[in-house]
């Protein structure tokens, strides 16, 4: 079967889908695309109903076709090219055999996804596409298969719905059940502070820098996790922990972060700034409904 054939690695490139579900019980995160956001654009435009991408971290991905392909990239801007020569972001491209796509270096974003008409011919594990972080990585040599296609169309993600990278970002976070965990001086404390993400960063979950926050309790009994938890674990740092978060946990948690807002996290560097701002269910349910009324 026609595909294509892995030049470059880069710095960390492996093959994400929705996730997995159904399998925490027996201690198999869902992981995923970490930017649902861009990774639902790239399917949308190809008309994949069951689909999967490249996600793409910092760049330094090279491939070469085998064959004719329709393809599509969304997200960060990774010095995408395309036989060297550049090419936008949030549309599709009709690529032929022979040709050699790459991503070549950070210039906004940190993720970037490239998927294919009909998707990527891989194995499910667990049902689904998605590889476990430090599981799979493509390294040079590997070849990725998909089924040829052609498009004379090209379709565009319109201006309005391009998100802008910045460094900083205000996430909306639902308090949880655990808030009676945290006095009243340490939840205003959170809400007023202005965190940096440190490089303890991964698909696990990022760890913060700000000021220190303490629990009414040490630890609680170990529960399943949501994505988008805010887990403040004895050190006093807030973690949110995201697509490769552990199944369980036992620190507390003082709330939970819209999933939207994980996603746009999903694109900020090391020492970006994020804020905190609590935001009532009814609000979150309408916020999460205009999210994903742009893709069904």
């Amino acid at each position: 079967m026609p595909g294509f054939e892995v030049l470059q690695g880069g710095i960390w490139s492996n093959i994400e889908d929705l996730g997995r579900y159904g399998y925490a019980h027996v201690g198999v995160t869902n992981s995923g695309a970490m930017d649902e956001y861009a990774y639902r654009w790239s399917q949308k435009l190809l008309g994949n109903k069951e689909g999967n991408a490249i996600e793409v971290m910092l760049g330094g991905l090279e491939l070469k076709a085998t064959a004719d392909v329709t393809i599509c990239v969304c997200g960060a801007d990774l010095d995408f090219k395309i036989n060297q020569h550049k090419k936008e972001m949030w549309q599709t491209y009709q690529v032929k055999k022979n040709d050699v796509l790459g991503f070549y270096g950070q210039v906004n974003g940190l993720r970037a996804y490239l998927a294919v008409k009909e998707g990527f011919q891989v194995q499910k594990k667990y049902s689904s596409y998605a590889r476990m972080y430090k599981e799979e990585k493509l390294k040079k040599g590997d070849f990725i298969p998909f089924r040829p296609s052609k498009c004379k169309d090209t379709k565009r993600v319109s201006s309005f719905y391009i998100p802008t990278y910045n460094n900083t970002l205000t996430l909306h976070l639902l308090l949880g059940a655990q808030q009676h965990l945290f006095s009243q001086s340490t939840k205003e404390t959170f809400f007023s502070t202005s965190y940096t993400l440190t490089p303890h960063m991964s698909p696990m979950g990022y760890k913060l820098q700000g000021k220190i926050l303490v629990s009414n309790k040490g630890g609680i009994i170990s529960e399943g996790i949501p994505f988008g938890t805010v887990q403040i674990p004895p050190d006093g740092e807030p973690i949110i922990l995201l697509k490769e978060r552990q199944t369980i946990g036992g620190y507390p948690k003082i709330g939970t972060v819209l999933a939207s807002d994980c996603f746009a996290l999903a694109q900020l560097p090391i020492g970006a700034r994020i804020r905190f701002k609590e935001i009532h269910i009814t609000d979150a349910q309408k916020m999460m409904k205009v999210f994903y009324g742009i893709f069904f």
